[in-house]
């Protein structure tokens, strides 16, 4: 089912994750981002567009993960852009020969048989320099930035006061660091991350988080100040004093603790 959150843009909530898919709608048809997860999640959105009297003319994925990069051929053979850096990591993934394994063992195993991978991480490149999403709709802002993931990039749709953060802002998930080779930074990265956000919020009366509840302008700051006090007691060594993790956790959301433990761990034997 399709919610409106401002005029022209919309998302649709997957039932496991929570990821949500956003629709912005142009002249033309609509620009569809991060959409998900399963292939009757994917057809419903599909459907639902249609019944509005529109249909997909561009993709975005804000970054390389598994549920932000994937595609139903009901969508159309479009363009289906993200960064960069995004369509590299998704070019050399599938570039081996085992790929869709890899993909197919790395699904929540409650989907694993009902998400649709045929035109997984099939990313075009934005060019050097892009500062917008290429498309017949409101403007449409690129922020890249490194926290998450590689080629990672939050969406504002700048006439409309949405900001679209891909898997940052979240009021189920934790910020989960981007440290899978050992050589980066992922609390400094993803300070980076929540800095760039910060420095549009005055532009933006609705939040769309990658997963979970959408917020309104006055939610922002406060997402943002949790993150950030996250992601300062991770690097001290501290206790986090955070709801998304503990006793406090949402009812069935109590497994994002061990994503916290798992980040402490590694953090701690550097």
């Amino acid at each position: 089912m399709l919610t409106q959150v401002a005029e022209g843009v919309l998302i649709h909530q997957s039932e496991l994750l929570q990821n949500n898919a956003v629709v912005v709608r142009g002249r033309a048809g609509a620009l569809l981002v991060d959409p998900g997860i399963t292939d009757d999640e994917m057809r419903c959105l599909a459907s639902d567009l249609s019944d509005t009297g529109q249909h997909p003319v561009a993709g975005f994925a804000t970054h390389p993960d598994w549920d932000h990069v994937l595609w139903h051929g009901e969508f159309g053979d479009v363009p289906r852009y993200g960064t960069a850096r995004c369509a590299d990591v998704m070019r050399e993934v599938r570039s081996r020969a085992d790929w869709r394994a890899h993909a197919a063992a790395g699904l929540p195993p409650e989907i694993a048989q009902e998400t649709p991978l045929d035109l997984f991480g099939l990313i075009t490149a934005l060019p050097a320099g892009t500062t917008h999403v290429p498309w017949d709709g409101p403007e449409v802002r690129v922020i890249e930035h490194p926290a998450h993931s590689p080629g990672h990039a939050a969406l504002l749709i700048e006439d409309r006061g949405v900001l679209v953060a891909g898997d940052m802002l979240s009021d189920i998930f934790i910020p989960m660091l981007d440290d899978v080779d050992g050589a980066n930074d992922p609390i400094e990265e993803y300070l980076t991350g929540l800095s760039l956000l910060e420095g549009v919020a005055d532009r933006v009366d609705v939040l769309v988080p990658g997963h979970g509840s959408v917020a309104g302008a006055d939610q922002i700051r406060v997402r943002i100040a949790q993150d950030r006090a996250y992601l300062h007691a991770l690097r001290d060594g501290r206790a986090p004093d955070d709801p998304r993790i503990g006793p406090s956790a949402p009812p069935g959301w109590e497994w994002v603790s061990d994503i916290h433990a798992g980040q402490a761990q590694r953090l701690a034997e550097r």
